[in-house]
């Protein structure tokens, strides 16, 4: 079998952990089976791991190989969904309940990298710059909501204060969320495998699930080489579940996003692009997104292809973006460009719940993936445990298929996509 390596992203140039775990063989048994080792999965399994659970987790290629290991590094907190849409949806107490967590995945994140000293770059400050006038006052209705609800850490910027952090010309305010920040997502996925590994996790690699039988009392992972029977089962797979699990395949639409990272910038390039050191990401419907990684190299993100198509120049559809806003960038050389799907939900939401009677899954964080996969690896963790009030509300929410399946919710969302840039260009 031909081992899957990571992509060429500077994230798998830099990694702290570069070794090569073995491959399941054999039939063996479990407590909990997981499928897929990105954050939701490694988060699920080290929880579970803590509360002294027997964890098996079952990764097709390597741990943090898909978006986990993939992504911009941003803690972006909150959801992909106005709380208004949530309140209809689960009411009152739910959405006052979900509201609760909207800073938990952060917090997780900074808890599990001081409880276990995991390296990985982790950094304090995101901030959320607005494109136009319309876009600045709907942010700060939104941090009068959230100040409504008890959430503080929003600092609302003008046209000139958020040049004390971005050196562009761009943008006409924003905020920082103090309670944000942005880290090395493929150290910090690998430092949470080896955490539960030391609490006797079992991790395979390189382990391809080929189907699972989620309806019975006692479930079993069926893969390449072997399988595991386990008395509960958590899916994790996300984007790259595809159809592993048909019943939920027409839920999720993978979406690929590209990045860049320039050579290492000097002391003095770096101060002028970003000052403060803040990750940053714009308003728009399709957004940039960008930061400095600790060798002040610039990282530089976005575009969207719907239906996880890969395009075939990365620095092309991203050089003109980053030139744009940091004019200053444009003879600096990019080193690294790679490209990796995430996956969107009809509503925006993550889809949680369960198939049958012990199997668990989460998947389509539709943007928000390093905050929310934390909180859920964490809500799903409980569940399993007996403490699922969370949990269910999530579980409850409406859950639609992608009209038309995947092959036309693609250029759907296309058409869908151009409609809602199209808004943000004109201010409207």
């Amino acid at each position: 079998m031909q081992q899957i390596k990571h992509t060429g992203s500077y994230y798998a140039a830099s990694a702290n952990d570069t070794r090569e775990r073995a491959r399941l063989e054999g039939d063996i048994e479990a407590d909990v089976c997981i499928v897929g080792g990105g954050f939701t999965g490694v988060v699920t399994g080290l929880t579970l791991a803590e509360l002294g659970y027997n964890v098996v987790i079952l990764e097709s290629a390597k741990i943090g190989w898909g978006a986990s290991g993939r992504n911009g590094g941003q803690i972006v907190n909150g959801f992909s969904r106005e709380i208004a849409y949530i309140e209809k949806n689960a009411g009152p107490e739910g959405a006052s309940a979900l509201a609760d967590l909207a800073l938990e995945g952060g917090n997780i994140i900074r808890e599990l990298v001081a409880r276990y000293g995991i390296k990985c770059d982790l950094k304090y400050g995101s901030i959320l710059a607005a494109c136009t006038q319309k876009q600045l006052r709907d942010m700060e209705a939104t941090k009068d909501m959230w100040a409504g609800r008890g959430r503080n850490g929003l600092e609302m910027l003008n046209s000139h204060t958020i040049r004390d952090h971005v050196g562009t010309d761009k943008y006409v305010g924003g905020w920082i969320d103090h309670k944000g920040g942005h880290i090395h997502p493929l150290n910090l996925v690998q430092g949470e495998a080896a955490a539960a590994e030391k609490l006797g996790a079992r991790i395979f690699e390189q382990t391809r699930v080929t189907s699972v039988d989620h309806h019975l009392d006692n479930p079993v992972v069926h893969t390449e080489g072997g399988s595991v029977k386990s008395k509960y089962v958590v899916l994790a797979g996300n984007a790259y579940l595809g159809k592993t699990v048909k019943q939920l395949y027409p839920k999720i639409l993978p979406a690929s996003t590209q990045i860049i990272v320039t050579e290492p910038l000097s002391d003095t390039m770096a101060k002028e692009l970003i000052p403060s050191d803040m990750c940053v990401e714009d308003a728009n419907y399709v957004l940039d997104y960008f930061r400095l990684t600790a060798d002040k190299r610039l990282l530089f993100g976005g575009g969207t292809v719907y239906g996880g198509e890969d395009v075939e120049d990365v620095e092309k559809v991203l050089r003109p973006n980053m030139e744009k806003i940091f004019p200053a960038a444009k003879d600096l050389k990019v080193e690294f460009g790679w490209q990796g799907n995430i996956a969107l939900t009809w509503s925006r939401l993550p889809h949680v719940g369960r198939l049958g009677k012990n199997t668990f899954f989460s998947h389509g964080y539709s943007g928000h993936g390093v905050t929310s996969t934390h909180m859920m690896g964490r809500l799903v963790a409980h569940a399993l445990h007996g403490e699922a009030n969370e949990f269910d509300i999530f579980a409850g929410m409406p859950a639609r298929s992608f009209p038309g399946g995947q092959v036309l919710s693609a250029p759907l969302s296309t058409l869908g996509c151009w409609w809602y840039s199209m808004r943000d260009k004109l201010g409207i």
